[in-house]
């Protein structure tokens, strides 16, 4: 089969790999249909992974997708031959501490799919465990049932924040996490909610998705609250300044929810403005068992996920796709691959 692999550094090659086979009685395979283009996956493309500078071992990326089930795995798990599926790509062990916590997000066995050393799903085929498949309805097509992931991440930093009714929320970085949270803050109750970054287009499209305020830079936001600050800022963005600038958006006493990923593994923070405001910071990583309400969310039309897929590409264009995606030209947001 066909797959995008991720060989070093800024170099993905589309290749001929051998086709994924069942090693256990509850795995599927399921032929892709689309693949979202992550921050995760850009953080691999232009640093060997999330953790900061490292030699990459040659796999295939891709962990936000959705497919269909070839004929045998459907008849295996009981499922439509023609049904849509999305896939969570975090498999957890079960057994550790924090997944019997129900942390399972957290847990440090983790297998995840699209990072290495696991084989992810800019492919024709991935195998994955029945566990992870979840149907969706009709309403939501493959490049939705995509970013259902997208929008799981979205939920988790959300449940962490607790937005209280009609508090102020900054929402700093508005990539796909960042007009997804702009959106859930709104269902939520929020009062203002200030979208923040650089690219004029994506803070409109966030005053599109339920945003009062476009800023394109942190410093806007003490004008924009009267030298106040926000009660609770959530950070999307993948800069190392991300930490700083959200601090400097909170108010005295206010809440920080940070779900970027910093180029390099690295926050640069000063010290003073965090601990003169006594901010409560909590960090967000990926999701724990979420799907069922997204997949709510997104069926009732209540989360809109089609103005982010706003660039499709062919498996054959991944490198492509990568690069605009980098580059944030032609107004991308994110970019889809459809195998």
């Amino acid at each position: 089969m066909r797959a995008a692999v991720l060989q070093d550094i800024r170099d993905i090659r589309v290749l001929d790999i051998p086709e994924p086979r069942p090693l256990a009685d509850d795995e599927l395979i399921i032929r892709v249909k689309a693949v979202g283009v992550c921050g995760s996956d850009l953080h691999s493309y232009l640093e060997g992974g999330t953790t900061g500078p490292t030699q990459v071992r040659p796999f295939v990326l891709g962990h936000e997708f959705s497919g269909v089930l070839t004929p045998d795995s459907a008849r295996k798990a009981g499922f439509s031959a023609d049904a849509l599926v999305a896939v969570d790509p975090s498999i957890p062990c079960g057994h550790c501490e924090w997944c019997h916590r129900g942390h399972t997000n957290l847990c440090p066995n983790v297998k995840f799919l699209g990072y290495a050393p696991h084989n992810g799903a800019m492919a024709e085929f991935v195998c994955v465990p029945k566990s992870a498949v979840h149907v969706v309805p009709e309403s939501i097509d493959p490049a939705g049932a995509a970013i259902l992931e997208t929008l799981g991440v979205a939920i988790h930093a959300m449940d962490l924040a607790r937005p209280r009714l009609q508090e102020t929320v900054a929402v700093l970085g508005c990539g796909p996490v960042g007009l997804l949270l702009v959106q859930l803050a709104r269902l939520a109750g929020s009062g203002k909610i200030i979208a923040i970054d650089p690219v004029e287009q994506r803070t409109a499209l966030a005053c599109d998705l339920g945003a009062d305020v476009a800023c394109r830079s942190y410093a806007e936001v003490a004008d924009a609250t009267d030298g106040r600050g926000v009660d609770l800022v959530i950070e999307a963005t993948d800069s190392s300044h991300g930490f700083e600038h959200a601090a400097r958006c909170a108010r005295i006493g206010g809440r920080v929810v940070l779900v970027g990923i910093p180029e390099n593994n690295q926050y640069i923070l000063s010290g003073a403005e965090s601990r003169r405001k006594g901010l409560s910071i909590k960090f967000s990583r990926r999701m724990p068992e979420v799907y069922p309400r997204a997949i709510a969310l997104a069926q009732s039309g209540q989360v809109k996920l089609a103005p982010l897929a706003t660039h499709s590409f062919s498996l054959d264009q991944t490198p492509a796709a990568f690069e605009q995606q980098v580059a944030r030209r032609d107004g991308i947001i994110k970019a889809i691959i459809c195998p």
